[in-house]
């Protein structure tokens, strides 16, 4: 198994993610570093190699690690014909990157992606960084501390350069031009409310419980449409603006690109799909805000890894622990051989386009759910969006 750590591809290191318990129950883990911020995503016509391949060079870094684990892994006791890569955040979107990604083919064998859809559809550093030249020999001549101040403070995302990635990845899914391997994908129920807590709680306060406010934060996620996402989420359906915001970003950022490429997916490889749904998560990463933070995005690392304590929280209780042993046992069963299931498991049932069944990962019983779609209001978002 080898994981591919999250951080918006602008930080995050391989060293924090403990995986103990997944080798304990028969895997050999790799986790890997690779470039990150402009040093790993900075696309420019200038640099582009005769192949064409601009920009990519994190996931690049990713593949000539696939190549290593290809060519050396069996000297650790491991199968180089069953490499399981999986990724959490924009380890998630570098793991559907491998996957859309043809260099990637016949290095791994199945794929495993957390909380990954958020950007499936794909600024220029070089005028801001003093290259009004757009040169190639300018851009290298940058000094690697001109490159960082002017890198991209939000986020990276790949970048469709016609070789590495040939197409976006939501069209690689959904016209089948991936590279076809068992796939696990999913997501948290409250993804958003990380970044709720991010953006406004733990920086300029919490939202304003008045429709002002509120649609003055639904506008830096959707623009002009936050008139409508507010008739859609009234706050009134809520308990605060911060909570109704979460909401309605988890479903259009995470959820329904989720569930776009599951439906992609299905149709070519087998899919196994979750929606982590423990609402009393411990919160892992931020201190505490105004509201509960629920299943927040990355929430559920905790339940696979160990990590580092960077704000005190409560242990994970008899039920939360029993849920990581099940979440563990599925994630390095499917490594092992493809299914999640194992004996005295519960059971996950292979996703259905026509039936939209998710493992629901939630204490004390995981069970099925077959409401996501209508959950999330991803008719909503899609009928918004096409007529945007």
């Amino acid at each position: 198994m080898v994981w591919i750590h999250g951080g918006a591809l602008i930080t995050g290191e391989s060293n924090d993610y403990d995986p103990t318990a997944l080798v304990e129950d028969g895997v050999i883990v790799v986790t890997i570093n690779y470039r990150l911020g402009a040093l790993g995503f900075l696309a420019h016509p200038a640099l582009a190699t005769p192949a064409g391949f601009a920009g990519d060079y994190g996931l690049m870094d990713q593949q000539l690690a696939l190549r290593w684990v290809r060519d050396n892994i069996v000297f650790f006791g491991g199968d180089p014909l069953n490499v399981t890569i999986f990724g959490e955040s924009a380890g998630g979107l570098s793991v559907f990157s491998q996957i859309a990604s043809p260099l990637a083919a016949n290095l791994f064998a199945k794929a495993i992606i957390e909380s990954g859809a958020y950007q499936l559809s794909t600024q220029t550093l070089a005028t801001a960084a003093g290259c009004s030249s757009q040169t190639a020999a300018c851009l290298r001549a940058l000094p690697v501390s001109t490159i960082l101040a002017n890198e991209n403070p939000a986020a990276y995302t790949p970048n469709i350069d016609g070789g590495f990635l040939p197409l976006s990845l939501n069209t690689a899914l959904a016209t089948g031009q991936f590279n076809h391997v068992p796939v696990i994908q999913g997501g948290n129920h409250d993804e958003w409310r990380l970044f709720v807590a991010l953006d406004f709680d733990l920086t300029v306060g919490p939202i304003g419980n008045n429709e002002t406010d509120y649609e003055a934060a639904l506008a830096t996620l959707v623009g002009p449409l936050a008139p409508y996402v507010a008739a859609e989420y009234p706050l009134a359906d809520y308990p605060s603006a911060d909570l109704a915001f979460g909401a309605a970003g988890t479903d259009v950022v995470f959820a329904c690109p989720a569930l776009s490429a599951d439906l992609s997916m299905s149709q070519y490889v087998p899919l196994s799909t979750y929606e982590f749904n423990d609402e009393n998560a411990p919160e892992d990463f931020l201190p505490p805000v105004s509201f509960p933070y629920g299943a927040a995005h990355a929430s559920e690392l905790q339940y696979l890894f160990a990590l580092p304590v960077t704000v005190p929280h409560p242990p994970l209780n008899a039920q939360q622990l029993q849920l990581s042993s099940i979440m563990q046992h599925y994630w390095t069963n499917f490594a092992k051989s493809g299914n999640p299931n194992g004996s005295g498991m519960p059971f996950w049932q292979r996703f259905s386009a026509a039936d939209g069944n998710f493992q629901s990962l939630i204490p004390p019983s995981l069970m099925e759910e077959t409401n996501f779609a209508a959950a999330h209001n991803c008719a909503f978002w899609a009928a918004l969006l096409s007529a945007e």
